[in-house]
């Protein structure tokens, strides 16, 4: 790939992945500047010429979320006053994607929010991946691409898991479309497990729905935040018979209790995909595996600079 007509410019959100795909598509990270005055305004220098230029802007939504998306808007408006060709915004975990519609009085639909937020700021065309719910898509005017991580779980799960004695749980009615998909592709049973909330982020009860007697269980999520869902299933599970409890999400925020309760918990394996960082927590704890998306990103970016289709990107993973 000519690395002229591409310009790869990084938020500090995640180093790690931006690397990765900077070197998977053999384009250097542009020279920018992102950093904080005294008082905490965000500041960003562009070191290098962005005219006419197809740019991606690559942050992801983790950590100090605010600080990062306005790194993100200033970077993407920076590159539009310099006359950039084309602003992709490659976004693998899509911040405030939960708050996706009005469920009570009063409530905002943040998501809505963001897109507004990202069309202003000059953004042409977003690639993100595995969206809370997809119809946030809809509140764009520009192109989204929603990439899957369900091929590259697909290949973990054959390589790390027995599958003959296998069964794809869904922790929550919401994600049973998603584990059905998974479980008809490796030809697997699937259970669900349906809970009834008192309170946001605390579950009061789970009941199982399926057999899972003597199974490994594979519990599968979009996103893994304080993790107290995950801790329940799996506890759930075990009571209901089953040998071990692995846990695939996409998106490990891992935030608050999280590690303490996946460490105390019966889960024996809690694997994520890198869209955002949590290397930092395998010290303390050890039962973190990382799945690594850079090449689907990377791929999608390649993809959508040479005009090819994006779709053969939903079912296959890259080598």
């Amino acid at each position: 790939m000519s690395s002229n007509s591409i310009k790869l410019l990084a938020g500090n959100s995640h180093p790690a992945l931006f690397k990765l795909v900077s070197e998977r598509l053999g384009v250097p990270l542009s020279n920018i500047g992102v950093f904080q005055f005294s008082n905490l305004e965000t500041s960003v220098t562009i070191g290098e010429s962005v005219r006419d230029e197809d740019v991606f802007v690559l942050q992801t939504g983790c950590g100090e979320v605010n600080d990062f998306l306005m790194e993100l808007l200033i970077i993407i408006h920076a590159c539009k006053t310099a006359s950039a060709r084309r602003i992709t915004a490659v976004i693998p975990n899509f911040p405030y994607a939960r708050q996706d519609k009005k469920d009570k009085s009063r409530a905002p639909i943040t998501a809505k929010l963001m897109a507004n937020m990202l069309q202003t700021a000059g953004c042409d065309h977003v690639i993100t991946m595995d969206l809370h719910a997809s119809q946030i898509q809809g509140f764009f005017n520009v192109p989204v691409d929603n990439l899957y991580s369900e091929p590259s779980t697909l290949r973990y799960i054959r390589e790390h898991v027995d599958v003959s004695s296998a069964v794809i749980v869904s922790p929550d009615a919401g994600g049973a479309k998603r584990a059905a998909a998974l479980a008809d592709r490796l030809d697997l049973n699937f259970a669900l497990i349906h809970k009834e909330r008192q309170r946001a982020n605390e579950v009061s009860r789970m009941v199982l729905v399926g057999d899972v007697k003597g199974m490994t269980c594979v519990l599968v999520d979009d996103m893994a935040d304080t993790c107290g869902t995950l801790a329940k299933a799996a506890q759930t599970l075990k009571e209901n018979g089953a040998r071990d409890v692995i846990a695939i999400v996409t998106h490990g925020i891992l935030s608050g209790p999280a590690v303490q309760r996946i460490n105390d918990s019966e889960l024996l394996k809690v694997v994520c995909t890198n869209t955002v960082p949590h290397d930092h927590l395998k010290a303390e704890c050890p039962k973190l595996d990382t799945i690594d998306v850079s090449p689907t990103l990377a791929e999608a970016i390649r993809r959508l600079h040479n005009g090819e289709s994006v779709s053969y990107l939903f079912r296959n993973a890259p080598m």
